[in-house]
C-alpha cells in the first residue's frame, strides 16, 4: 500500500486499538482479542517489553490486519518497528526523524500534538495524521473550534477517549480515535461486546 492508502485503512473504522501490556505475550493476546472482535487496526506500544516481538508475531499471524507501533520516539525505534512488520507508526510527541524514517520505508506516521502550532508544524514535516494527545486535556468542542481554523488537520484524539464519548469526537471532526484499556479491559467476551457496540456507534456518528 501507499502511505495514504494505509492511513485511510487505519482510520476507516474511526477507531484503532492501543495495546500496552506487561509482556509481549500479553500484548499479542490483547491485540488478537480486539482484532477478533472486528477491529481492523491496532498499535502495540513500544513501552511494552520486547514489543517488536508482539508486532512481528501479529504481522505474521494476521497479514490482513493493520499492525502498528506506538510510543515511537526516535529513528532507531522506528526502523526496528518497521523491520518487525509495523505498517504505521504513532508517537506521543513530534519527532521529525521518526516521520522521515517512516516515510523512507513507505510507512505513515501519526505524531503527537497538543496545540494548533504543533499541528501546523507536524503537517509541515509531512505527518500523515495527527495524534491529539492527551485528549482528556481538551473537549470535542475544542477540537471543533480548532478544525474551524485548521480543517486540513486530520486529528486522532487519544488518551481518555471512551466508548461513550468517542462518537462525540468523531462528530466534532476527528478522523478516528485511538483507544486502549477502554476497549481491551474485562476479558475477551467483554472486549468483543464493547468493540461491536463502539463500531456501531461510530458508524452512526459519521
Amino acid at each position: 500500500m501507499y502511505r495514504w492508502e494505509t492511513t485511510e485503512a487505519v482510520t476507516t473504522q474511526r477507531v484503532f486499538g492501543i495495546i500496552r501490556s506487561a509482556t509481549h505475550q500479553d500484548a499479542a493476546a490483547a491485540a488478537e482479542t480486539v482484532l477478533d472482535a472486528g477491529l481492523h487496526a491496532v498499535e502495540v506500544a513500544l513501552t511494552t517489553p520486547h514489543a517488536t516481538r508482539a508486532i512481528e508475531a501479529l504481522a505474521t499471524a494476521r497479514p490482513d490486519a493493520l499492525i502498528g507501533a506506538g510510543t515511537v520516539l526516535d529513528a532507531t525505534a522506528a526502523r526496528h518497528a518497521i523491520e518487525a512488520g509495523a505498517r504505521f507508526l504513532v508517537s506521543p510527541s513530534l519527532h521529525p526523524e521518526v516521520i522521515r524514517t517512516g516515510h523512507r520505508f513507505g510507512v505513515p506516521v501519526f505524531p503527537g500534538v497538543t496545540t494548533p502550532t504543533e499541528m501546523v508544524q507536524a503537517l509541515e514535516e509531512g505527518a500523515d495524521a495527527l495524534k491529539l494527545f492527551p485528549a482528556s486535556a481538551v473537549t470535542p468542542s475544542w477540537l471543533r473550534d480548532v478544525r474551524a481554523a485548521l480543517p486540513q488537520a486530520p486529528l486522532i484524539p487519544t488518551g481518555g477517549v471512551t466508548v461513550d464519548n468517542a462518537p462525540e469526537w468523531i462528530a466534532a471532526g476527528a478522523v478516528a480515535c485511538g483507544m486502549g484499556s477502554a476497549l481491551t479491559s474485562g476479558g475477551t467476551r467483554a472486549a468483543g461486546a464493547r468493540v461491536a457496540t463502539l463500531l456501531d456507534a461510530l458508524a452512526r456518528a459519521r
